[in-house]
């Protein structure tokens, strides 16, 4: 039961925090504790619920009860990751514009052969990055192009490539850190996705508002319906969405001669 009720205090300290109505997290946690102490007493334990990450579990599910968007926020501004990462290019850019700005020129040398250096560098890196897609060459065309930027400027060989160096390895840790989070987010929704499309069988009655319960395979889940109807036990249902641990469903119409 320990683990059951950590994860029910980390998913509500997530919920509160990414903006989900209080009404609405107090029914999360029902619903969270329920299914887990269920699934316990499957034999399951709750990383078979959750998955292997937390919060990204939390945030499927948030996403469902949140309120209405406001589309004058950014995207990154209701995501933690997201946030992170604003954070971290933000303070490369803003390194960057300091060292532009204070680091000593050279105004005797001739700065021309590293500015096309630099600046083809930026491009073949670019380019590379357009046909490979993998997000690897993208710092270093980023790196290139912050060196080439203070060739210039006037600013000597040496700062320009530290500058190349330093620039390419902190935007290649940040994206790195990112797209590990997002591989994770899309783990947990594919793991939750292998449920749609399955037939399940109804053990109490299902509609919009109460809710109900169905059973899937050996496992019971509680279960809603996006439709304005009362599903009746003992019918047939076809899962169309999961949305944290409650599956949508839908009736199976009869079939026809």
């Amino acid at each position: 039961m320990a683990d059951v009720d950590r994860i029910v205090e980390e998913c509500d300290r997530y919920w509160r925090g990414s903006g989900v109505p209080a009404d609405a997290v107090a029914e999360m946690r029902a619903e969270l504790h329920s299914h887990l102490v269920e699934a316990a007493a499957a034999g399951k334990t709750p990383d078979d619920v959750v998955g292997p990450d937390l919060a990204a579990f939390a945030e499927t599910w948030a996403r469902t009860y949140r309120g209405p968007v406001d589309l004058r926020r950014s995207e990154t501004s209701s995501n933690p990751t997201g946030r992170r990462m604003a954070v971290a290019l933000g303070l490369i850019v803003a390194g960057f514009v300091a060292l532009a700005v204070w680091a000593p020129k050279e105004e005797t040398m001739d700065f021309e052969s590293w500015q096309w250096i630099w600046i083809g560098a930026a491009a073949v890196l670019a380019i590379g990055e357009m046909l490979t897609a993998g997000f690897f060459l993208l710092p270093f065309a980023v790196g290139a192009a912050a060196a080439g930027i203070l060739a210039f400027l006037g600013v000597g060989p040496v700062v320009q490539l530290l500058t190349f160096i330093v620039v390419s390895v902190l935007f290649l840790v940040v994206l790195q850190r990112y797209a590990r989070k997002d591989d994770a987010q899309v783990r947990v929704d594919a793991g939750a996705g292998r449920y749609v499309g399955s037939i399940a069988l109804v053990l109490e009655p299902v509609d919009r508002h109460r809710g109900g319960l169905v059973r899937l395979g050996t496992e019971e889940w509680r279960a809603t319906t996006d439709q304005p109807i009362t599903i009746p036990a003992d019918a047939e249902v076809r899962v169309v969405e999961v949305r944290g641990t409650r599956l949508v469903v839908e009736p199976i119409p009869p079939e026809t001669d």
